[in-house]
């Protein structure tokens, strides 16, 4: 909406709706994507920079760990380590924070058409941007501390060893243990999708990570913690440091920024778009919801109206399933294009009497530019005429009777999504929490909690693209939208007869 308009506008396809639980992770996987481009520039590199102090953390717990380990068997040192570093992916789910590495899975929502190119690449690059900030910021306290001191040195020692080794990967070494660490980490965000309980999602997390980690391959968030302390240490540590340790400070003298940009951090990071943007994200698109929108846009561009095109998705014999038709259809191909609308100065009598004769409840009310400020209803109207005792010669107007604070619906999101909003209340029929804790104190079935479950919401909404209103839609074409789907024109005739 426009920056001058006086009133709430809550977008239905927010955070007013929570991923149904019976949606696909597909769909729940585009939801996702879709927040976090739409998350505000501030939050957004704000949780970036918690999800990069996250990683730097878990890479601390890492260091800890593996420093003095060297008698013990190698693989056991690395399942150790990479089981300590599980912490920094389980802080950034159940503690909330923006990862530009499971981003990365925000291709799906792209893929889908929700937001565009621009719109992703914006929200990456802020997401990096953020985890860079934290990862420095963790990066400066771990050097004022002198962590590096611990054990005698031991611990910088393995710090600039394992940075080091990071740096002696070639480019197209550092590129594909990018794209299979991300692999693991996508994945691993994709399972969480699964569940609710915070201690099932934080479990499911730690063997993919461990995995990852212990496999040597390269995330590119820890490495803008691992390799720059790594090149710290060796700038601040005196030759005795080295010296004690039988080494000296030129066996890490390729520990520089140019190696670190150009040989480790940008092969990294596009391996990591790879694995997890493309391999994953994408993969699954393509079998799961690439499908059905490639058959959308083919039916869509054979034929203009979307009530015959979809008949011939529901024909006896054919394997179409209804849900999968109303997931790929969007609010504006269904929704009316030319609706009746009021202008605020007009007569309450008039409105009433326009609304009777067009069989609908209420309409949107526009000022002279067009613009959306507000809902006029039947009943607004008749509660006003109630309080003047149904006086036939009020002077009121439409403005004066009209709902301000308005619930809008986005052009581009599923009917699906919006036909459960309108109809189910899902705190009642699902009551548990965010943690996944059952919140009523008796045991209904699910058939009696359903029943219960009716949402009290509008039943018309005004439908916005680009800020404006471009249309209306209400229940009675959802419902007409499903008996046609239902019961095509061939057989409503044979039923009838």
């Amino acid at each position: 909406m426009s920056s001058n308009m006086h009133y709430p506008v809550r977008l239905v396809n927010n955070d007013q709706q929570k991923p149904p639980e019976a949606n696909s992770v597909i769909a729940q996987v585009e939801q996702y994507g879709l927040k976090k481009v739409q998350k505000s520039v501030s939050k957004s590199f704000a949780l970036a920079v918690f999800a990069g102090a996250f990683i730097a953390i878990a890479f601390v717990f890492y260091i800890t760990v593996t420093t003095g380990a060297s008698g013990a068997p190698w693989g056991l040192v690395r399942l150790s380590g990479g089981l300590a570093f599980s912490v920094g992916l389980i802080l950034v789910v159940v503690c909330g924070g923006e990862l530009f590495t499971s981003t990365v899975l925000s291709t799906v929502a792209w893929a889908q058409g929700l937001f565009s190119t621009g719109q992703l690449l914006k929200c990456w690059l802020r997401v990096y941007l953020g985890n860079l900030a934290g990862a420095a910021l963790m990066l400066a306290l771990i050097v004022t501390a002198q962590m590096h001191l611990l054990d005698g040195g031991a611990w910088g020692i393995n710090a600039l060893q394992i940075a080091q080794h990071k740096l002696h990967h070639s480019w197209a070494q550092a590129f594909a243990l990018g794209i299979l660490c991300n692999i693991l980490v996508c994945l691993g965000i994709w399972m969480t999708f699964s569940c609710k309980d915070a201690l099932a999602k934080s479990m499911l997390l730690v063997l993919p990570v461990a995995m990852f980690v212990s496999s040597g391959f390269e995330h590119s968030i820890a490495n803008m913690f691992m390799v720059p302390l790594g090149i710290a240490i060796n700038a601040v540590s005196e030759p005795q440091f080295y010296i004690n340790h039988g080494l000296s400070a030129a066996d890490f003298s390729d520990l520089t920024w140019s190696n670190f940009i150009f040989h480790n951090l940008i092969p990294v990071t596009l391996g990591n778009i790879v694995g997890g943007g493309l391999l994953v994200g994408l993969g699954y698109w393509l079998i799961d919801g690439g499908s059905k929108g490639k058959d959308n846009n083919k039916d869509n561009s054979n034929n203009n109206n979307i009530f015959e095109t979809n008949n011939q998705l529901t024909k006896l014999g054919e394997t179409h399933i209804m849900k999968n038709t109303l997931n790929s259809l969007t609010v504006s191909q269904i929704m009316d294009k030319e609706p009746l609308v009021f202008l605020q100065n007009k007569c309450i009598y008039q409105s009433l009497a326009l609304l009777t004769d067009h069989e609908i409840d209420a309409a949107p009310v526009i000022d002279d530019k067009q613009q959306l400020i507000g809902f006029i209803s039947q009943q607004d109207i008749l509660r006003l005429l109630w309080s003047e005792e149904y006086s036939t010669d009020l002077t009121y107007k439409v403005e004066d009777a009209m709902q301000t604070e308005i619930l809008t619906v986005d052009a581009h999101q599923p009917v699906a999504t919006l036909l459960e909003f309108m109809v189910v209340d899902k705190e009642r029929l699902f009551p548990v929490n965010d943690g996944g804790m059952l919140t009523s104190r008796s045991y209904q079935s699910y058939e009696q909690r359903l029943k219960s479950a009716s949402a009290q919401r509008p039943s018309i909404y005004p439908v916005i693209n680009n800020g404006l209103m471009c249309g209306v839609i209400s229940r009675r074409q959802m419902a007409a939208l499903v008996v046609n789907q239902y019961l095509p024109d061939d057989k409503v005739e044979a039923q009838v007869a």
